[in-house]
């Protein structure tokens, strides 16, 4: 906390001494603000690969740093760690880029389920309702209107705290990796992608997300064979299409199946003998089935008898994905000095839940073979 004080201090006696016009002040903001946030990434690049963190950074470097820490608004808000030696500063744009594109390569849910960002991690309540059961009557000339009442129900989201572990990196590699960020990013992007994608899609809801098919409705159970021979009916795979209202069929609907589904499916054949999968012919668009495109989750169960392994849907109306501000990145150096290590860890805050489970259904195998 003394850094802080002296650097804001500091920043006051410079204001008292030179104060600019107010116009000039104005504008000088808006044109240095994106020069600022280069010249904190390059700090921020040269903080992590340093050896002794700030103590081996320039004047100028450990400035940029303490203002990013000071600045409780900002982006790059400090990790709630008090001086540079411990660590702690918030993943910059750049460094957080890299790691939201290991995730999205890692799990298919935060590419497809509604993303909400907040900057508090408080409940996030809101109301629910499915009126569908409901119609409009006829009303006879001289006849009081019949009164039939909504009924409301509610959601929330919390706010999980997760991290990617710790991640100890010998000084020789910091010193002689000249893309040591990329590879860090890397790596702790793909630990925080992996857990994200599983409890948003096998959840358990107790002390942790509800995932989307732990929630969702089976739409169809099928015969049993895709767990014992390694097929599937057609008939099925119409049947969980059609278990979907025409109404969530206009959007963005889309088969999601564990890969061992992929190889059964692969091998269907409609009555001419042609198959159902049909190979995308086009770079970046994906293989589609009876016209639905296909995305592989391998955090659903793999084939297997009584197993939930293939899904249909609209996940983008069925599931929501909530985000708390940014990742963060920590930076532990003397705990293992000794050892001519630095410890790294991210962490974030996430939570998620099933919002409309008519839009997404589940085929169950039989319990039987």
């Amino acid at each position: 906390m003394a850094v802080n004080e002296d650097t804001s201090n500091k920043a006051q006696t410079t204001s008292q001494e030179d104060p600019p016009p107010p116009e000039q002040e104005d504008e000088d903001d808006g044109e240095d603000e994106s020069g600022d946030d280069t010249a904190y990434n390059g700090a921020f690049g040269r903080f992590v690969r340093a050896v002794n963190g700030m103590s081996d950074l320039g004047d100028a470097d450990r400035r940029l740093l303490r203002d990013g820490y000071v600045q409780g608004d900002q982006f790059r808000n400090a990790a709630g760690v008090s001086t540079g030696a411990a660590g702690g500063y918030t993943v910059p744009p750049a460094f957080r880029a890299r790691i939201v594109e290991a995730m999205l390569a890692y799990g298919p849910m935060l590419q497809l389920a509604e993303v909400v960002e907040t900057d508090s991690g408080v409940n996030l309540p809101w109301p629910t309702n499915d009126d569908t059961a409901n119609e409009g009557a006829i009303l006879a000339e001289n006849t009081q209107i019949t009164e039939q009442d909504l009924t409301l129900g509610t959601a929330s989201l919390d706010a999980y705290v997760y991290t990617s572990k710790l991640v100890r990196v010998s000084w020789q590699l910091m010193q002689d990796s000249p893309d040591f960020e990329g590879f860090l990013a890397r790596k702790l992007g793909e630990r925080l992608a992996r857990i994200y994608n599983r409890h948003a899609t096998t959840g358990t809801g107790s002390a942790q997300p509800d995932g989307i098919v732990t929630s969702a409705t089976v739409g169809v159970t099928g015969s049993g064979s895709l767990a014992t021979t390694g097929g599937v009916s057609y008939d099925n795979l119409v049947d969980l299409v059609e278990s979907i209202d025409d109404a969530y069929l206009a959007g963005e609907q889309r088969w999601m199946m564990h890969q061992s589904v992929r190889k059964a499916v692969r091998k269907l054949k409609d009555s001419q003998n042609r198959p159902l999968w049909e190979p995308s012919v086009q770079a970046g668009q994906p293989d589609t089935l009876l016209g639905y495109p296909i995305s592989i989750n391998n955090h659903m169960a793999a084939v297997a008898q009584n197993a939930k392994s293939l899904g249909f849907g609209n996940i983008r109306e069925a599931y929501v994905v909530r985000i708390v501000r940014a990742n963060e990145l920590v930076r532990l150096n003397e705990r293992y000095a000794d050892y001519l290590q630095t410890g790294f860890f991210g962490f974030g805050r996430m939570d998620a839940t099933m919002q409309n489970s008519a839009a997404f259904k589940v085929m169950q195998l039989s319990p039987t073979a």
